[in-house]
């Protein structure tokens, strides 16, 4: 379909190009992750101020996941216990940590009332799939099961991510509902990557391939899979789950411009006939990636709603 971009992410693009910042694919994963992380200088907006930021380790098989707990000045809190925002960052599953959505966990925080846990999850190719799935499995089951020591309400945790971290809330919240628990009270899915056949138009029109390109895409996919026989998982590809009934309820976010874009829009309204709630917000004029940038795009700090 036919994309336009809004004159703020135009300039931000033009502004990409230029800087001539090798390809991810391009380069090592190593190396990507360097680069990425020093890109949240130029667009993360200044850090609201919080009443503290700690880190913590949580338990696993394979010895500790690393998170960060995020507490603002002002909590929801009922009987002194305050809802939960379990995060997963973005990045294809290749790139990405704690440092690069610090700024948009502090947001979440402040802006939701609420405490927001970052999780930081292993990485492919170093790590492929599913480690990442179990790490967030398992943190997510943790924060549950110590809820009440983090001064959390354990009837008000949520999971949510941007794009590889929108796809693994998907998923956690799939393995909870089918009898692994915990019991999650809502999904934050910030332009998903729902199904890894990516045969969908917005995988193909020239308009998405933008900061997330297709080929781009492509090289986090092989980094991140074992193989073919991997996309049809449905804890790689949450949408070839059969039935999405008695999922929590969802927001789902995403963005015009956006390779994507028809995997969480397709998600959302299957929510939506599957009798899940579904608050959907769509950005036609944006790019992929565009909510960690809220130093450029305006757009990207319209966050409150999604806590």
């Amino acid at each position: 379909m036919p994309v336009t971009l809004d004159p703020d992410a135009a300039a931000v693009y033009k502004a990409y190009q230029e800087a001539g910042r090798p390809p991810y694919e391009t380069v090592s994963p190593a190396e990507a992750r360097l680069l990425y992380l020093a890109a949240r200088f130029v667009s993360n907006p200044e850090p609201p101020e919080l009443q503290s930021v700690q880190p913590l380790e949580i338990p696993a098989p394979h010895g500790s996941i690393p998170a960060r707990v995020y507490t603002p000045l002002k909590l929801r809190e009922t009987k002194g216990l305050a809802p939960c925002l379990v995060f997963f960052h973005g990045g294809g599953f290749v790139i990405g940590n704690l440092d690069s959505h610090d700024v948009v966990c502090r947001k979440l925080a402040d802006e939701g009332q609420l405490i927001v846990i970052a999780v930081d999850y292993r990485l492919a190719p170093e790590h492929k799939f599913p480690a990442g799935v179990e790490d967030v499995v398992t943190a997510t089951k943790w924060v549950a099961d110590n809820a009440r020591q983090l001064g959390i309400d354990a009837s008000r945790l949520s999971v949510g991510g941007d794009s590889a971290g929108g796809n693994l809330a998907a998923v956690v919240a799939i393995t909870a509902r089918d009898g692994n628990g915990p019991t999650i009270a809502g999904q934050v899915l910030i332009y998903p990557g729902t199904d890894f056949a990516m045969t969908h138009p917005s995988h193909s029109e020239p308009e998405t391939s933008i900061l997330l390109t297709h080929s781009v895409i492509r090289w986090f996919r092989d980094n991140y899979l074992n193989g073919a026989a991997d996309v049809d998982d449905w804890r790689a590809s949450p949408a070839r789950i059969k039935s999405l009934a008695g999922l929590p309820p969802a927001y789902v976010l995403t963005a015009g411009a956006d390779p994507l874009r028809d995997e969480g829009d397709e998600y959302a309204k299957r929510l939506k006939e599957a009798g899940v709630p579904v608050t959907y917000r769509t950005y036609p004029g944006q790019f992929h990636g565009f909510f960690t940038m809220g130093k450029l795009l305006q757009q990207a700090n319209h966050r409150s709603e999604t806590a």
